[in-house]
């Protein structure tokens, strides 16, 4: 929870620093648009964050206002406080998170993924740090996610997933690998 303005600019320092990398890595120009537009999303999030917390509510409303705008232009709805420093999107495109959800540092989300409640309560996932969730994912429910897990394309995690550094995939989602995603989220 971001409450200072140093933690502030660490946050956005650090993320503007991983979709940096990511584009540097990438060899098609379209990416350089799409990595501005997800940086801009950030930012967005993060001071709303920011303002919120502080009671700000002017400036708060302002960028919340903001990040909402671009959410609905490219389908990212991710309400404030739920992420750790280090989020970054993959791609553009639809995300839906619960504002319930708690996830930690360093995690990688891609595009038609869902963190959501299961059924009718709001209980939501807790997710660890340095998880990578692959496209068309879901994570649902009251289920914890350990630590540098790597979930697969177009699973379904609704079991919780307590040992660190392993792969899981499948619906439901069941470990698939020993090499989780340690590594991955070093730059």
């Amino acid at each position: 929870m971001i409450t200072t303005k140093e933690q502030l600019n660490e946050f956005i320092q650090y993320e503007l620093k991983k979709y940096r990398i990511s584009l540097l890595k990438c060899r098609i120009p379209v990416n350089f648009a799409e990595n501005q537009t997800l940086m801009k999303f950030n930012i967005f999030l993060r001071k709303a964050e920011y303002y919120h917390n502080t009671g700000n509510k002017l400036l708060a409303k302002y960028y919340k206002f903001r990040k909402n705008r671009y959410g609905l232009k490219y389908g990212m709805q991710i309400p404030i406080n739920v992420f750790d420093k280090g989020l970054h999107i993959m791609h553009v495109g639809p995300v839906l998170v619960n504002e319930f959800a708690k996830v930690g540092k360093d995690c990688s989300i891609h595009i038609n993924t869902g963190i959501v409640a299961g059924g009718l309560n709001s209980l939501c996932p807790v997710i660890g740090d340095g998880v990578v969730i692959g496209l068309g994912a879901v994570v649902l429910g009251n289920i914890k996610v350990a630590n540098y897990t790597a979930i697969g394309a177009n699973s379904i995690v609704n079991k919780d997933v307590l040992e660190e550094n392993i792969a899981v995939a499948g619906i439901p989602a069941k470990k698939i690998s020993n090499n989780g995603c340690k590594t991955w989220n070093q730059f």
